[in-house]
């Protein structure tokens, strides 16, 4: 098939590999460059990247909603667009300029988690297992009919960073069966009393909130591990943490239970033993040569 691909983040990177390999890619949507790190220098997409490398025609509007743009989406005469992560709403035009519109890789088991970090929020929920919906895109947030699922499952060592790259793999493989025979899939209609939201994810709900309780924050710490990192702060510094467990002590929320060989602090309920630390400008380490080495100084009083 004849297809153009739209997407951004590494997330999509699997999945336009595949594509690549096994169909004909016409083109690439994706975000245009944006300014990143200290020096703010223009920094293109793992997708823009990609398609440059492979010799792909590569376009980056700042919005199709205009005329001009969606004209020369359905000039490309393709059969299909396969959306992953792309992140600009698409309107009716470009959603049916093609003759099989436009599929979308979704990281989620719709209906559940409609919304722009379903991986996050479905470990931050406690769910027990996550997936990918391919589905064809509606004018809907993530509401079209749905056209194959594959499932994963959630346990107690998953994490934002491993979920993320088990659904990219799924996604790839999942894009291929269906356009390998397209016609053949019966769509079926989501039932929207079953969906929830997964919204954005915000810096601000990465603080730790010892008044929450330690459960509750162990999954947090697993979902926003590796990004944006959940953390908390003690003498005027950030501590970021990404691997915690539930220990069975008790105190008031914040209070710090111990802190030689391990770090434990206190939450609502039980508390929260820290097992891998990142202070602020240094590297991610175990706890326990964090508190022999770069944090032997630190006392975390309450």
């Amino acid at each position: 098939m004849k297809v153009v691909f739209m997407g951004t983040p590494d997330f999509a990177l699997q999945a336009l590999d595949s594509l690549y390999k096994e169909h004909e890619l016409l083109c690439v949507y994706t975000q245009p460059p944006r300014e990143a790190g200290r020096g703010h220098q223009l920094t293109k997409t793992p997708v823009h990247l990609w398609a440059e490398k492979h010799g792909i025609e590569v376009r980056t509007p700042k919005t199709l909603r205009n005329p001009e743009e969606q004209a020369k989406f359905a000039a490309l005469n393709a059969d299909v667009s396969v959306v992953a992560a792309y992140g600009l709403i698409l309107p009716k035009p470009v959603l049916e300029a093609f003759p099989h519109g436009c599929i979308n890789i979704h990281a989620s088991l719709l209906p559940r988690w409609r919304g722009a970090a379903p991986i996050q929020r479905a470990i931050e929920a406690g769910d027990a297992e996550s997936g990918v919906t391919v589905m064809q895109m509606a004018e809907g947030l993530d509401t079209g009919d749905m056209l194959m699922k594959g499932k994963v499952k959630i346990d107690e060592h998953t994490t934002g960073g491993s979920l993320h790259d088990a659904l990219a793999s799924l996604g790839a493989e999942l894009i291929v069966k269906v356009l390998d025979n397209p016609d053949a899939i019966v769509p079926q209609r989501q039932d929207d009393s079953l969906a929830c939201y997964a919204a954005k994810l915000d810096k601000a709900e990465c603080l730790i909130d010892f008044n929450l309780p330690a459960e509750v924050l162990v999954r947090k710490i697993r979902a926003f591990n590796p990004y944006p990192a959940m953390f908390f702060e003690r003498g005027g510094e950030r501590f970021k943490v990404f691997e915690a467990k539930v220990a069975d002590m008790h105190g008031a929320p914040g209070e710090v239970l111990e802190q030689n060989k391990r770090l434990v602090i206190a939450c609502a309920d039980k508390a929260l033993e820290i097992l891998i630390i990142q202070r602020q400008g240094k590297k991610t380490m175990p706890i326990a040569d964090f508190l022999l080495g770069s944090g032997s100084g630190c006392r975390f009083t309450h």
